[in-house]
């Protein structure tokens, strides 16, 4: 089964010209293309995609806040932002909002369809952009730095928090009404965003810093 990837930006030729080129891998399927978040947004409801490949700065409803919707509702799809900005005010939010990748559009066509495959698949490889690990990078300061929790999102955030109880995965997906496969995808995300390699680092990362005040140490 081809993996199905919906396209998204406000400029019809960028559309067009990732269409006609993804369509050349046959182990991709285009399965639609949007041209705002808000459109993106009921095109994704409707055919579920594995992938979706959104610009971030687009009219009607920018793709940082139609990220956030989605991985509300669709938390197995995965979301690459590609886009032309690099700023660190829309790259931490895009991050923060869930997205499981961010490109620039300099990007060689051939690294995009890596990215693509990699992030759906649920590896971190080929997913930023070395100007974008840069400012994350800065963002973060060290591994274990405070800025960390920022780059969570919400859901991201409590299931870390049900962690550090020591809640199982099975017992998080109770506690936060989600399956545990939606458990282990915030997991892997969480792990990524952390700098860590499994649930015992990341609850110890998040008692360091205190970033849940209800839990006692």
């Amino acid at each position: 089964m081809p993996t199905t990837v919906l396209l998204v930006d406000d400029h019809n030729v960028v559309l067009k010209g990732l269409r006609f080129f993804l369509e050349t891998k046959a182990d991709l399927q285009v399965v639609g293309m949007a041209n705002d978040g808000k459109e993106a947004y009921a095109l994704a409801m409707d055919v579920r995609p594995d992938v979706i490949v959104m610009d971030v700065i687009m009219p009607v409803q920018n793709g940082i806040v139609t990220t956030e919707q989605l991985k509300k509702d669709l938390p197995d799809t995965k979301i690459i932002m590609l886009t032309s900005s690099a700023e660190k005010e829309h790259v931490i939010p895009a991050i923060r909002a869930g997205a499981d990748g961010y490109q620039l559009k300099d990007i060689d066509p051939d690294y995009l369809y890596e990215t693509i495959v990699h992030v759906a698949s649920g590896e971190r490889e080929h997913a930023l952009h070395p100007q974008v690990a840069s400012q994350l990078m800065t963002h973060v300061a060290t591994d274990d730095g405070p800025n960390a929790f920022a780059l969570l999102t919400a859901r991201e955030a409590e299931t870390l928090r049900q962690v550090t109880l020591g809640k199982s995965n099975k017992e998080i997906a109770t506690a936060l009404f989600i399956s545990e496969k939606t458990v282990k995808t915030h997991l892997t995300n969480i792990f990524s965003k952390l700098h860590v390699n499994d649930r015992t680092q990341a609850a110890i990362l998040a008692l360091k810093n205190q970033w849940f005040n209800d839990i006692q140490t």
